[in-house]
C-alpha cells in the first residue's frame, strides 16, 4: 500500500517553521531572498509571511536603504521584543538567566556567584525562578514568553531533562526539568540539557562555527564538556548523554578523576590539574584563576609556562582522538578552555599533527568562541525556541490559550 504524501497542512506548517527559522537564524531577510532561500514563489512567500506577521511572530517593513531602482522588496524582521524564552545556566561557579528574543538578542539578564558545596536544588530553582520573575516584571504587556531552558553542568536525561550526575557539582538524579516547571508556573514544560552540548549547538547556529555542518566544541568549566554537531545535527546519543568527552581516558595513570577512574581528560586538564601544577592550588578558582595562570606565563613565570605545556599535552591528545574519530571542520573551545587553548596552542597543536591521519586533520581548524560566556545561555535559548520553530502557529496559540 502506498503512503499518501504530506498534506496541504503539514507543507503549510514546514514552510511556516522553515522561513520563522530564516528570519531567526539569519536577522531581517528581504522576501525575496527568502524566494530564493526556500525555493517558493512570491505569491507562497507573501501568505506565509502574513500568517507569522498576523500571529506576531514577524514583521515587514520597507528597508531603510536599499540603493537600487525599482520598488523595493519588503523586509521581514523578528519581533525580538514581543516574543521570547527564558534561558537559564547552572554552572559550578555561576547561576546565569536571561530572556532572550527572537532573533537570539539578550533582552535582559541576571547573574550571581555560586558557592562550591553541595548542590541545593530548592536554593538553585529558587534563584532562578526569582530572576525569571524579575525579568518577567519588566515586560511589555503585549510580549509572550513562548519557551524555557536550561543549560546544566552534567549529564541530562533528553526524555525529561532528569540530571543524571554532576561530579563537579555535587548533584545526582536531580528532576531539574520538573522543578523549575513547577517554580516558573508559565504553563510551559522547560527543557534541560549539557552545557557543551548546549555551547555547540549556539556556536553552530550563531557562533564560530556557523559555516560549518561537522564540528567539535569543547567547554571547560571546572571539567571538561563536549558537543559534536555531525552534518548539521547535533550528536545526543541513545539517552541524551553523548559528547562527555571529559571522559575519554587519555592517561590510564593519570590523575583520579571525580568520575571514578583515572587519567580522563577532565582529570588531566580540568582546573585543578592547571592550579596545581601551576603550584597555585587554593590561590584561585575558575576562569580568573584560570586566566592569572595564562597571565603569568605570558610575563615569563616558568612554572606556570610547564603546567600549561602539561596541559596542553593532554588537551592536544584528547583533541586529536576527536578529529580522528569525528572527521570535523572545526574545532572550538569554549569555557575556561578558551584560555588554556591560548596558552598552549603549540602543544595542542603538535599533539594533533603527530597523532592523527593527514586525512582527518589536513582541513580541521582550531578556534575559540566567539560567543565567549553566553555559549552555554544562548544554546540553552535556542533550545527553547525549538518548538515555536517547528510549528509556529500551534506552538503560539496553545501559549495564548
Amino acid at each position: 500500500m502506498m503512503r499518501a504524501g504530506p498534506s496541504q497542512e503539514e507543507i503549510r506548517k514546514h514552510n511556516l517553521g522553515t522561513l520563522l527559522r530564516h528570519v531567526h537564524l539569519g536577522g531581517p531577510t528581504s522576501r525575496a531572498e527568502l524566494t530564493s532561500l526556500m525555493g517558493l514563489n512570491r505569491s507562497t512567500i507573501m501568505a506565509l509571511t502574513a500568517d507569522l506577521t498576523a500571529a506576531g511572530l514577524v514583521r515587514e517593513e520597507l528597508p531603510r536603504d536599499t540603493g537600487r531602482a525599482g520598488r523595493p522588496s519588503l523586509v521581514v524582521r523578528p519581533e525580538t521584543a514581543r516574543v521570547y524564552v527564558l534561558a537559564f545556566e547552572v554552572g559550578v561557579d555561576r547561576l546565569a538567566a536571561a530572556r532572550i528574543g527572537l532573533g537570539g538578542v539578550i533582552l535582559d539578564r541576571r547573574e550571581i556567584v555560586r558557592e562550591r558545596g553541595p548542590f541545593d536544588m530548592g536554593q538553585v530553582v529558587g534563584t532562578l525562578a526569582g530572576f525569571a520573575r524579575q525579568m518577567r516584571r519588566r515586560t511589555r504587556d503585549d510580549t509572550v514568553c513562548v519557551g524555557a531552558a536550561a543549560a546544566f553542568c552534567g549529564a541530562v536525561r533528553k526524555s525529561d531533562g532528569l540530571v543524571r550526575s554532576g561530579p563537579n557539582i555535587g548533584a545526582e538524579e536531580v528532576p531539574l526539568a520538573e522543578e523549575l516547571s513547577r517554580r516558573l508556573q508559565l504553563g510551559l514544560p522547560v527543557s534541560v540539557g549539557n552545557d557543551a552540548n548546549l555551547g555547540a549547538l549556539a556556536e553552530h547556529t550563531r557562533g564560530v562555527g556557523m559555516d560549518c555542518r561537522d564540528l567539535v566544541y569543547l567547554h571547560g568549566d571546572v571539567g571538561i564538556g563536549g558537543g559534536v554537531i555531525v552534518n548539521g545535527q547535533l550528536l545526543g546519543g541513545h539517552g541524551g548523554y553523548g559528547g562527555e568527552v571529559g571522559h575519554m581516558i587519555v592517561n590510564p595513570d593519570g590523575r583520579p578523576c571525580g568520575c571514578g577512574s583515572r587519567g580522563c581528560l577532565e582529570a588531566e586538564v580540568g582546573e585543578r590539574a592547571l592550579m596545581e601544577q601551576a603550584g597555585r592550588y587554593g590561590e584561585g578558582r575558575g576562569r580568573d584563576g584560570v586566566r592569572d595562570v595564562v597571565d603569568a606565563a605570558d610575563r615569563g613565570d616558568v612554572v606556570a609556562q610547564g603546567a600549561l605545556q602539561r596541559v596542553g599535552g593532554w588537551l592536544g591528545l584528547g583533541v586529536a582522538n576527536l578529529v580522528n574519530i569525528f572527521n570535523p571542520e572545526m574545532v572550538i573551545f569554549g569555557g575556561m578552555l578558551r584560555e588554556i587553548y591560548l596558552g598552549s596552542a603549540a602543544q595542542v597543536r603538535s599533539r594533533i599533527a603527530t597523532g592523527t591521519l593527514a586525512a582527518t586533520r589536513e582541513h580541521v581548524r582550531l578556534r575559540t568562541s566567539t560567543l565567549g560566556d553566553d555559549a552555554t545561555l544562548m544554546g540553552a535559548a535556542e533550545m527553547a525556541f525549538a518548538r515555536v520553530l517547528a510549528d509556529p502557529l500551534e506552538a503560539l496559540s496553545r501559549v495564548a490559550n
